[in-house]
């Protein structure tokens, strides 16, 4: 892999994993095939014992997937990166590899809601245990952490309130008490936070949010420090199978190469938004990483290199002002998901973070009212202007309700 540690980030997002290759293709080729032919059978042998490097079967390696994994590993800073089926499977493998029966984890209780549930289920099956807490109050992480205690898994900004946890506290604290940190770093992407530079051990990312970048790909990726985690993460991958294809690896590697552009005008669309909407007389309340009223606001300037483009807020009016802002945007889409081109709206508590159960929910500061919102790449005008115009009719239903309780 080539080393462009000297080069900019956002020279590193359009040169990042690509070796030279028998064609001389600028774009590194889609290796579709499910298995690849040895040149003798000691050759095979060699292969299957370690004694050489190439590759078996895509399950286990592939060409294309492994220039995506060593983009996004040289973008976050890490050794190596292991491309997954989905976010949850990068999660799942997570677990799988750094847990075992008796042991014990503490995770953000702002997280994306499949995120609890595998734990709250298959991983609590398998006698994992877990303590849901608010990683971004330092004692309570303190509190938390028990002699069994292997892994602190950090969401930061948290899904989908947008809290901030301090990374580098909280890998002093967790590896004082030896346990392992990892950082979902989706809402962020390597162009704004690098935690593995803050202390922590294993970064993971959904790959179909902001890395890919344009709503067509599903898959996840795991960043790792050292050959050591690398092995020990690529055995349990390859025996669970949660492995990303080689189509949507060549798809995020592409996405890749226009991440810092994207990221900057996330921030820049977002910051305006946020600014505007925490004027707005509909809104009870707001949550943005860029904005002075947000509590971790210096946290994010210590951690973060910019605010993101993911907005949550809480509308005079409760749930129902909630579905009738979300049933009258005409530029967003009401769809979940996040980090893509298009802005999209959606309603944590009965779609993304559903099923957590609302005491869950609650417990994480997600109520029933809180409206998430990710921010595109469109006109910030016209995204503005959309949202007015579904505010409007929201304050116009609050105005008839107040009349008809007169």
């Amino acid at each position: 892999m080539k080393n462009h540690s000297k080069t900019d980030f956002e020279t590193k997002c359009v040169h990042s994993g690509i070796e030279e290759n028998e064609h001389g293709a600028v774009v590194p080729p889609i290796y579709q095939t499910s298995t690849f032919k040895f040149k003798t059978a000691q050759h095979g042998a060699s292969l299957f014992a370690g004694e050489e490097k190439g590759y078996i079967y895509t399950r286990m390696l592939n060409p294309t997937v492994e220039a995506m994994e060593n983009a996004v590993a040289e973008l976050e800073g890490g050794y190596k990166a292991l491309g997954c089926g989905s976010g949850m499977a990068a999660v799942h493998t997570v677990f799988a590899t750094l847990t075992q029966t008796g042991d014990h984890v503490v995770c953000s209780s702002a997280v994306y809601g499949p995120t609890t549930t595998l734990l709250n289920t298959v991983m609590k099956k398998f006698g994992v245990e877990t303590t849901f807490i608010d990683t971004s109050n330092l004692d309570e992480v303190k509190k938390a952490i028990k002699s069994n205690t292997k892994v602190v898994y950090v969401e930061t900004p948290g899904n989908p309130t947008l809290c901030i946890s301090d990374i580098a506290e909280i890998s002093k604290i967790a590896h004082k008490n030896n346990a392992l940190v990892v950082v979902d770093n989706t809402f962020m992407s390597p162009a704004l936070q690098n935690p593995l530079a803050l202390g922590a051990d294993v970064v993971l990312h959904s790959l179909t949010k902001f890395l890919n970048g344009h709503a067509d790909v599903i898959g996840g990726i795991v960043v790792v420090k050292d050959e050591s985690a690398y092995q020990s993460f690529r055995k349990t991958l390859n025996q669970i199978g949660g492995v990303i294809d080689p189509f949507n690896s060549f798809l995020v590697h592409r996405g890749l190469k226009t991440l810092a552009l994207r990221m900057e005008k996330h921030c820049e669309s977002g910051q305006i938004i946020a600014e505007w909407l925490e004027k707005h007389p509909m809104i009870e309340s707001i949550s943005y990483p860029g904005l002075k009223s947000h509590p971790q606001y210096e946290i994010g300037l210590k951690q973060q290199k910019g605010p993101g483009g993911m907005i949550t807020f809480e509308l005079r009016g409760g749930i129902e002002a909630g579905r009738l802002l979300m049933n009258s945007v005409k530029l967003f889409q009401l769809a979940v998901s996040l980090g893509g081109v298009e802005s999209l709206i959606q309603h944590p508590a009965s779609m993304t973070h559903f099923s957590m159960g609302k005491e869950a929910r609650l417990a994480g500061g997600i109520t029933d009212g809180l409206v998430r919102i990710s921010i595109g790449i469109e006109n910030v005008k016209d995204i503005i202007a959309d949202l007015e115009q579904a505010l409007k009719k929201v304050e116009e239903a609050n105005s008839k309700e107040v009349e008809v309780h007169v």
